[in-house]
Formats: structure tokens, sequence, C-alpha cells
């Protein structure tokens, strides 16, 4: 085997590291069972909890909801003419959807300069560190899992200033994944498969 035979190998092992393919819909809607089949998405979120003390149940019902285990999601094409594809509304990629901007932000503020969008395991980390931004500045709970939804899709600011308030629809998306989370975790505390556990705190 040659040396560039070998490289070509060395860098498909590592890219398949990165990510994995959508789980089937049976998976989604069990924790337990999504993560057996996908022990380093396991590895990611018991990091991130022990590091930003983020809820596990709340980092997987936050990338249901803004990716549906997508790697690769981008929001839909909004317009367009003919042959000509519209603009996409909003910056947004990757398992957590994080915008550019605030994506470079969390890389400068966590350390972690070479992470992407499309790491399940970056992913995860930025939505703890996220979490972990949203208490330091709102007061929000680690537990108040709609709250911390609200707050991850209007901003900080956007919900210390009561933003969602006139967005019912909104409001109703942050209590489904409220729910999500309170499931996710639940059926991670109950997973026989799973070990090593860890839920931290603020």
């Amino acid at each position: 085997m040659g040396i560039k035979h070998i490289s070509v190998v060395l860098a498909l092992t590592v890219a398949g590291c990165a990510t994995a393919p959508q789980p089937p819909a049976e998976q989604i809607a069990d924790a337990c069972l999504m993560l057996k089949d996908n022990r380093d998405w396991y590895k990611a979120l018991r990091a991130s909890a022990k590091d930003w003390g983020a809820p596990m149940g709340l980092q997987l019902a936050i990338m249901k909801q803004e990716s549906s285990f997508e790697a690769k999601a981008r929001p839909a094409r909004e317009g367009g003419f003919l042959f000509i594809p519209g603009k996409r509304p909003s910056t947004a990629y990757g398992y957590s959807q994080a915008l550019n901007a605030t994506w470079e932000e969390y890389k400068r503020d966590s350390g972690n300069g070479g992470a992407d969008r499309h790491s399940f395991k970056d992913s995860s980390d930025f939505i703890g560190w996220y979490i972990n931004q949203t208490g330091k500045k709102t007061g929000v709970g680690q537990y108040d899992y709609k709250a911390h939804y609200l707050a991850y899709h209007e901003g900080q600011g956007g919900y210390l200033k009561g933003s969602y308030k006139k967005k019912k629809w909104l409001v109703q998306t942050a209590d489904r994944v409220a729910g999500q989370a309170a499931r996710y975790e639940s059926q991670i505390s109950s997973c026989n498969g799973l070990k090593g556990k860890f839920l931290g705190i603020f």
C-alpha cells in the first residue's frame, strides 16, 4: 500500500469519527437505543455534561429539534427564481444549527479552535457551552429545559427582553423540546447498557 493510499484511508477514518449516519426513527425516539448504538455520542454528551453542566437529555433534545441529528443540516432556501436557488435565511449549520458568529465566539471562548459544526462531539460541547453561558447570564436553572431552549433560539439577550412572548409557535416548540429533554433524561438514567452517567451542575 502506497503512502498516498494510506493517507486517504487515514483521512476517511478521521472523517468517519466526526459524523455518523442519521439514526433511524425508533432510535431517535429512545435515547437508550440511540446511544448504545452510538457510543461516541454518549461519551461526547457525558463530557459536555461534566464540563459545562448541560444535561445530556437537553443536549439531545436541542439537536433533535434543530437538525434531526443530520450532521450537515442547513436551513431550507427561500425564494429563488427558475434555476437560481434562493438564499438561506441564516448561517445555521450542523447538528446544533449554530450560527457562524456564535460558533466563532464558542471557539474563542472554549479554546476549541479547530471545532467543526458537523462533528457531533464539537456540537455537543458547543451546546453545553451555550447552556452554561445562559445559566451565567440569565440565571436560568440547569434543568429548566423550556427556558434554555427559548434562550438558545432567541439568544440570551432576546430571552432577557422576552422576545419569545410574542411568538406563540416558539413557546409551543419550547414546550415540546422540554418534554423531549425530560424523556431523554429518563431513558438515559434507566438504560442498563450505559455506564458512568454524569449529570453536571453549573
